[in-house]
């Protein structure tokens, strides 16, 4: 499992809330706390999905199961997802995705951090899911690409954060669930919005390797993997400017 840096959670947390990144911190102190500090306090499981999709190809469709382990209900929980791909060549407008709160779906939108991760909140004005003690929802997700992308491996890693005000906790972190970019197929078409147009499944054939920044965030100390930091997101003339400030 590749774990989330200090830095995509601070992206995360701009995306959720509009504007200006804020801190992410580790679940303890928040209402939905794990009895175990070394522990998420929700439990956060990708089960898998499609093996590849077509650029300009249909939409496949997975699952992120959320499950609270904790005897206190969560509410305000907003999954994030990163994606990372081996060439660094996926731009945020590639991936087409979307999740679901009941049967409405609603887009998700990447934005791009300074280590070349693809960063998507759900968020697009989404309240966040609520999650009642012991319980498990499952939320699910349909992704395709746009004709532009590369023939490229992909691996798909999701956080989940708790929005608190202005603010927000690092609840939990998934599993990785790996695929593959193909070539665009002779007469595709982009995806038209049909959630019944599913991409082909074929097993993924290839292991990513990570910086050694990304291996370096260890679980056993959320509170200190987390050190503080922050981030200014600005949008100007239509180009995005990342700005690192370190407290």
């Amino acid at each position: 499992m590749r774990l989330c840096t200090p830095v995509t959670l601070s992206l995360a947390a701009a995306a959720l809330l509009g504007g200006a990144a804020s801190p992410v911190h580790a679940a303890p102190g928040s209402d939905c706390t794990a009895s175990d500090n070394r522990q998420f306090p929700i439990t956060t499981r990708i089960p898998g999905g499609p093996g590849s999709y077509d650029a300009g190809g249909g939409y496949g469709t997975w699952t992120i199961e959320l499950t609270n382990t904790t005897q206190s209900l969560c509410t305000d929980i907003h999954p994030v997802v990163v994606l990372v791909d081996g060439k660094r060549a996926l731009k945020p407008s590639q991936p087409r995705m979307e999740f679901y709160e009941g049967a409405r779906p609603r887009p998700v939108r990447f934005e791009r951090t300074d280590q070349d991760e693809l960063v998507g909140a759900f968020g697009d004005g989404f309240a966040g899911f609520t999650v009642p003690p012991g319980q498990t929802l499952t939320v699910r997700v349909r992704l395709a690409m746009t004709s532009d992308a590369v023939p490229n491996d992909v691996t798909a890693n999701a956080a989940v954060v708790q929005r608190r005000d202005d603010d927000g906790d690092w609840v939990g972190q998934s599993n990785d669930y790996r695929f593959r970019v193909r070539a665009e197929p002779k007469g595709a078409a982009e995806p038209d919005g049909d959630p019944s147009a599913t991409s082909t499944a074929a097993a993924p054939d290839g292991h990513l390797s990570f910086a050694d920044e990304l291996a370096r965030t260890g679980l056993t100390t959320p509170r200190g993997a987390l050190a503080a930091a922050s981030f200014l997101l600005v949008v100007a003339g239509g180009v995005l400017l990342l700005a690192r400030r370190r407290r």
